[in-house]
């Protein structure tokens, strides 16, 4: 079940892979998920150390969330991958150029987890052919169904 999708990741990138990562949370964050209360959209993820991070994710913090604590809205999270899976994509990153970034916040079995795409960024020509391939369908569609009436 999906909780929040990147869509300006799949206008401004090619996906070539997608990973299913976990992420480390607090539980002030993870309350606050559930609610609803989260953006991916300017969020990026780095290789650090031979680790991942997302940074930049919001999470805005329940007013009901514990009182000692002082929630930190857009704190770096590390994300929880296989050792396999961060090698190929640390060799993927700094040899072929590519970048990942976050597409889908959601649900696996009640536990949160995020998919990260390895893309390659779309020019600006490549972006209007996508938008005129999608108002060509969406034509087509309009058309199929005026002639079903």
């Amino acid at each position: 079940m999906s909780i929040t999708v990147n869509k300006k990741a799949f206008h401004d990138y090619f996906i070539e892979e997608k990973y299913e990562a976990g992420l480390a949370l607090e539980g002030w964050e993870v309350k606050a998920i559930r609610a609803g209360q989260m953006n991916i959209k300017e969020s990026y993820v780095i290789i650090k150390g031979g680790e991942i991070f997302l940074i930049g994710m919001h999470i805005t913090p329940l007013p009901t969330a514990s009182t000692h604590i002082h929630p930190d809205p857009t704190r770096t999270r590390k994300l929880l991958l296989h050792a396999k899976e961060i090698n190929k994509l640390i060799g993927k990153v700094e040899r072929a150029g590519y970048a990942l970034i976050p597409l889908d916040l959601h649900y696996v079995r009640g536990r949160i987890k995020l998919d990260v795409g390895l893309a390659k960024g779309k020019k600006q020509h490549d972006k209007r052919a996508d938008q005129q391939e999608k108002e060509g369908k969406r034509e087509a569609q309009r058309a199929m169904k005026e002639r079903l009436r």
